[in-house]
């Protein structure tokens, strides 16, 4: 269970793991893949053997059977190519904050002001902001560098951390962010960048709020003047930080675990490469096993050593049964999700996903709920229109006024659809969103449909109006 829970972004440090505590457990070489036993050819997973007692030790039935100890090979027909990549290429990238250190060495003033520059650099978050009150940077470099600095020494330093690039670092909010940046605009739209500069300034809460009407009527401006300084607004980065902030983890990448192809208009099913590691018992475990049954002389000592030996080699098989049987649970799970979602994989239309729970899949699969769980909230499957999370493909069902289920994502989709194609001058509220989705045939509430624009991460429509 806890295998199947591992993303396979994560399997390949598992398996490590596993070779560095049993030595008597191996990874295949690329010379002697091609010696390994298929493991489709080979018996089901047993259930893992129980502690062997000193008395009970039988060494030549336990070398006779080869099954028991045979290497295995994890790999069959229905993986990906086995040139694949093992390996994700991570790009090596200069940090935000080495960026803005970097620019402090270029500045001249006195080393005091550097320390407290380098200070304040190292308060900042991933975003650019700066969300930690003076008086407690003030604190730290008391604390750690022994520096006495007042707060209007240090806003003083911040207005010099605030000028470095990119434009908008060290604020505090979002208004000073944006201020930051349009101070730093000129050109042939001046009279639009100095009107954008006064809404962020002066009429900053009534902009956010997408008061319109309100603005052009307390600043004297036209309408044309208002979308054209919304325009230079929009142009803004709300997180100067972010575009330095691509994490070089693996962790944020994303490894399909099925790889759904259509060949000439049948799906095809692979399990990604990296989920069939080969694996074998060593060699040199199995040769110590049998030189000490051909031992005339076994005294206490050698038993505790080949008993040693024997335990290693039944954890080594267990693990390898476990990656089997890893395998197995999630090809099985996935091939019922492309058999019960077949019109979707096949054209990517969205509205052709049924409704699907996780109990449809345990009774076609005859897995436990929890099993089905484990599998869909931690995998992922590569289509043709994308890669998405198996417990995407999950939903309620809806009826409509024919009495025909349908999928809650279908709904979702049809909204998404409403709001793309809305006039944004007079977006359309829950209630419009609600009639529309009812002329359509779909019993729904009003509620429901606001719980479900909130889900696709939708505002309301007063903040989808545009100018």
């Amino acid at each position: 269970m806890k295998l199947l829970q591992v993303p396979t972004a994560s399997l390949e440090e598992r398996i490590k793991e596993e070779l560095e505590e049993n030595p008597a457990l191996e990874e295949l070489d690329e010379k002697n893949i091609e010696d390994e036993i298929d493991y489709m050819q080979t018996e089901q997973p047993e259930d893992e053997a129980p502690a062997l007692k000193e008395d009970e030790l039988d060494l030549a039935q336990y070398l006779d059977d080869d099954d028991e100890i045979a290497s295995y090979k994890l790999r069959g027909e229905r993986y990906t190519d086995p040139d694949e990549a093992k390996t994700i290429p991570i790009a090596v990238i200069e940090t935000f904050h080495e960026r803005l250190i970097e620019q402090v060495g270029m500045m001249k003033i006195p080393e005091r002001q550097i320390k407290i520059a380098k200070q304040i650099i190292g308060s900042l978050d991933d975003d650019g902001y700066l969300r930690r009150e003076l008086r407690a940077i003030s604190n730290d470099l008391a604390f750690t560098q022994n520096i006495s600095a007042t707060e209007e020494e240090l806003e003083q330093v911040l207005h010099i951390v605030q000028s470095f690039d990119p434009a908008g670092v060290g604020c505090r909010n979002l208004q000073e962010c944006l201020l930051l940046q349009i101070s730093r605009k000129s050109g042939p739209d001046q009279k639009y960048i100095e009107i954008a500069e006064e809404i962020l300034d002066n009429h900053f809460e009534e902009f956010s709020k997408k008061h319109y009407e309100k603005l052009i009527k307390s600043m004297s401006i036209s309408r044309e003047d208002l979308r054209m300084a919304n325009e230079e607004i929009l142009k803004l980065n709300p997180k100067p930080g972010g575009s330095f902030n691509i994490s070089t983890t693996v962790e944020n990448y994303i490894v399909p675990d099925f790889i759904i192809e259509n060949e000439n208009g049948k799906l095809a099913l692979r399990l990604h490469q990296r989920n069939a590691p080969d694996l074998r018992i060593s060699d040199n475990y199995k040769s110590m096993l049998k030189d000490f049954d051909k031992s005339n002389r076994k005294d206490k000592r050698q038993r505790d050593t080949i008993m040693f030996i024997k335990q290693k080699i039944d954890s080594a098989k267990w693990f390898i049964d476990a990656i089997k049987q890893r395998q197995q649970t999630m090809l099985k799970v996935m091939k019922a999700i492309q058999k019960y979602q077949y019109e979707y994989f096949l054209t990517g239309d969205e509205v052709k996903l049924r409704p699907m729970i996780l109990k449809d899949i345990a009774e076609v699969t005859k897995l436990d709920i929890s099993t089905v769980s484990r599998v869909s909230n931690s995998k992922y499957v590569q289509t043709e229109f994308g890669t998405f999370q198996l417990k995407s493909f999950f939903s309620e069902s809806l009826q409509t006024d024919t009495g025909e289920e349908v999928s809650t994502r279908e709904v979702k989709k049809i909204l998404s659809n409403l709001i793309n194609n809305e006039d944004k001058r007079k977006p359309l509220s829950d209630q419009k969103l609600t009639d529309c989705l009812i002329d359509r045939g779909y019993n729904i509430a009003r509620r429901t449909v606001a719980k479900y624009r909130e889900q696709l991460s939708i505002p309301v429509a007063r903040l989808r109006r545009e100018l």
